[in-house]
């Protein structure tokens, strides 16, 4: 149950889902798959289509561009949901410094939850939105 509730803190942390009810997503919550990599796993390539969204349960990953490191992501820590909503190229490489144990949510069981839950679509564009605008407030400084 604690696990439960902090991966649910987790995902209230991402800023695509920060309008969602806790019921809400409790519901993503177990639409996702655990699942355990060893260090050294590519989780997501640069460049290539994707279509899931990772949150770190535990381990440390290395985000890359165009082979610079540009960041470090550890417990807590998500990435991908963007391909949530578009099979766009990902703009970045994700690789496991350590063993790894991540919550994965596919596309496909994205969009069934968005058929399913009236009202959760407009949820997600006000997250969206919020996104946007942190985005664009870093641009400018």
């Amino acid at each position: 149950m604690a696990r439960r509730d902090a991966f649910l803190d987790h995902l209230a942390e991402v800023p695509l889902f920060s309008a969602l009810s806790r019921r809400e997503l409790a519901l993503i919550a177990r639409r996702g798959e655990d699942i355990e990599v060893p260090a050294g796993k590519v989780l997501v390539r640069e460049g290539a289509t994707g279509s899931e969204f990772f949150v770190i349960v535990s381990g440390r990953a290395r985000v890359s561009r165009r082979g610079r490191k540009v960041a470090t992501l550890g417990p807590g820590d998500s990435f991908g949901e963007l391909a949530l909503l578009d099979k766009a190229p990902r703009n970045a490489t994700v690789v496991a410094e350590t063993p790894m144990e991540l919550v994965v949510l596919g596309q496909r069981e994205f969009a069934g939850i968005i058929d399913e839950v009236p009202g959760f679509a407009r949820k997600l564009l006000a997250g969206m939105a919020r996104r946007l605008r942190e985005a664009d407030a870093k641009s400018v400084q």
